[in-house]
């Protein structure tokens, strides 16, 4: 990685490629006969979707076969740990085991060889999602769901322990024999009974975690588990929060300062309990019907063991971590930069046959920082900083560019298949914007899709068009389009949307292209808001107005691929936008995954 300039940076690299080199939440299983049929089906694949220069250049993925959910990330001994769920026997679900990788930044990565494998009665037909909690002393523990019968996919939670704390790489895992530690008892659904959460430690000494359920048809739960040793488990009476959503699956709890900090908080820091009024709290949920995650803000009463967001009607307007192709998150507190972190899947959009014909299959999102907006209604996210160590060291910039209606600008002097770009923009007026449509005022997926990047409006759309071929026959849209209220008369904030249009991204077939789409919280009635979108061949991750509204797109261009991809401003709306600054850089390749 060259823009690691210190001898000691260096001599870290060595230090991982030296290291001994061995390589759910979606639980779609595929049956022999359907991977017969994609297997066949994989010799019609289009040559474009094979291309190597669709494979991501700094996101995390392990050089072949299928990932999903991220699992227990942890800081250790000054190691970044990620586990992940992996088939190393191919490139569609199944098979399932712990990959394990180390990090000294985040964005460098060496495998190890896998952590935790179906090996014991209590796991041996899958070793599903979980997470890791440190212990007082130190040492971190982790709890898993296993399946131990095949017949009623039977769901139970594991522990495992590392067999040598000493070693900071973790590389071997103890299960003991008393697995399982929890089991779904008392008329809890035991096909749906999983991913378990960090544990968090009370002031009575006992530690508690969660496990996602659902109840009857349609409610998800989060039940609550105690134990003083994490041997013996009692479940509490009542679940901590339960909502009419589906299945909560990969459910993540944690404080966030609400002192207008940016700092995290660690899940059993003494300064929650010493400081509670400064604190909220945040509920993750996956959704399993929906496939997307959604979380609310609110209070944890310790003595009643329940949680209640502070908009009643959290559970259903949902706030998204992303509004696009982003599942299963984990997140972890890191304390050498006192910062909470971000993990999230991202699956292919292409078919189970491409997958089979590429080899690979899944990529993790690039990991993000997370704190409560000082508004305290919504989380803000933002690219860990160490991402920006890869940017070139000559950025393309554009200054007070007027784009007018219907023109579009084109950013040359770079190549942008692989990218990363911040612009702010800024709207003269914003008379002509359009009265938001009442039935959609909550609906920001059904708005985009209504209008797209190709719908003429008043302010907006306008924002780039990134992976876009020469003419423009391929192209993906993110922009913002905004909207006067839906409130009689108009008054009352304007209404921003941001989208991501990728209907366009490719002329290959059988590629799922949805727009992607959620409302941005901000006051731009001094008509200013800004886009940061990163490019990776395949993917595009964006986050509007400082990280306010997060969408991660992936898309397949069949021509605007490596040197042929092209990066635009455009602007389709009546009122003209200037564009304050742009500025974009190449992105370099780190250390991924080498010899696994």
């Amino acid at each position: 990685m060259g823009v690691l300039g210190s001898r000691v940076a260096w001599a870290w690299l060595v230090q991982l490629l030296l290291l001994q080199q061995l390589a759910g939440a979606s639980h779609v299983v595929y049956d022999d006969l359907e991977l017969q049929a994609a297997a066949a089906a994989a010799d019609g694949v289009p040559p474009s979707i094979i291309d190597s220069e669709l494979r991501t250049g700094y996101h995390f993925q392990p050089p072949k076969n299928w990932i999903n959910d991220p699992n227990a990330p942890m800081y250790y001994k000054g190691w970044y740990h990620l586990f992940y769920q992996y088939n190393p026997k191919g490139a569609v679900w199944g098979n399932i085991v712990w990959a394990h990788s180390v990090s000294r930044d985040l964005i460098n990565w060496v495998a190890l060889k896998p952590a935790i494998e179906p090996s014991i009665r209590a796991d041996k037909y899958g070793c599903w999602s979980g997470s890791a909690t440190m212990m007082a002393d130190g040492t971190p523990v982790i709890m898993y769901t296993g399946v131990n019968r095949p017949d009623v996919n039977y769901q139970v939670q594991n522990v495992a322990l590392p067999r040598n704390g000493s070693d900071p790489l973790l590389r071997e895992w103890v299960k003991p024999g008393h697995n399982p530690v929890i089991v779904p008892e008392g008329g809890i659904n035991a096909t749906q009974f999983r991913d378990p959460t960090t544990a968090w430690r009370g002031a009575d000494g006992h530690w508690r975690l969660l496990v996602g359920s659902l109840a009857g048809q349609s409610r998800g739960v989060a039940y609550v588990y105690r134990s003083r040793d994490f041997r013996r488990w009692t479940r509490a009476a009542q679940p901590l929060h339960s909502a009419p959503t589906g299945m909560w699956e990969c459910p993540d709890f944690y404080p966030v300062t609400a002192d207008g900090r940016r700092e995290g908080v660690d899940t059993s820091s003494a300064v929650v309990d010493a400081a509670a009024a400064r604190v909220k709290y945040v509920l993750k949920n996956s959704l399993d019907l929906r496939r997307y995650d959604y979380y609310t803000v609110g209070t944890y009463d310790r003595k009643a063991e329940r949680y209640v967001p502070d908009d009643p009607a959290g559970d259903e307007h949902h706030l998204r971590y992303d509004y696009g192709n982003f599942y299963a998150s984990k997140t972890f507190y890191d304390p050498a930069k006192r910062r909470r972190i971000l993990w999230g899947w991202a699956n292919e959009s292409d078919t189970a046959a491409d997958d089979v014909a590429k080899g690979w299959a899944g990529i993790q999102a690039i990991p993000r920082k997370v704190w409560l907006d000082p508004s305290g209604k919504q989380l803000l996210q933002w690219p860990i900083e160490e991402v920006e160590r890869l940017r070139g060291k000559r950025p393309v910039i554009l200054k007070d560019r007027v784009v007018k209606p219907g023109e579009h600008v084109e950013v040359t002097g770079l190549q942008t298949a692989q990218a990363d770009v911040e612009v702010s923009f800024e709207v003269g007026s914003l008379e002509a914007a359009e009265r938001l449509d009442p039935a959609m005022a909550y609906d920001a997926q059904r708005l985009c899709s209504a209008r797209g990047a190709d719908a003429r409006g008043g302010v907006g759309p306008f924002g780039l068009w990134v992976l876009a071929s020469a003419g423009l026959e391929e192209k993906t849209a993110v922009f913002f389009r905004v909207f006067r209220s839906a409130a009689r008369g108009g008054g009352g904030k304007p209404v921003v949307l941001m989208c991501t249009d990728p209907t366009k991204s490719s002329r290959n077939p059988n590629i799922y292209q949805p727009t992607f789409a959620g409302f941005v919280d901000t006051d731009i009635t001094n008509g200013k808001i800004s886009l940061r979108s990163l490019i990776d061949r395949s993917v595009v991750e964006s986050f509007g107005a400082g990280g306010k509204a997060c969408i991660l797109s992936r898309v397949y261009p069949s021509l605007a691929i490596g040197k042929n991809a092209s990066l635009y401003v455009f602007n389709n709306g009546k009122a003209e936008i200037k564009v304050s600054q742009l500025t974009a850089w190449e992105m370099k390749k780190p250390v991924m995954m080498n010899g696994a």
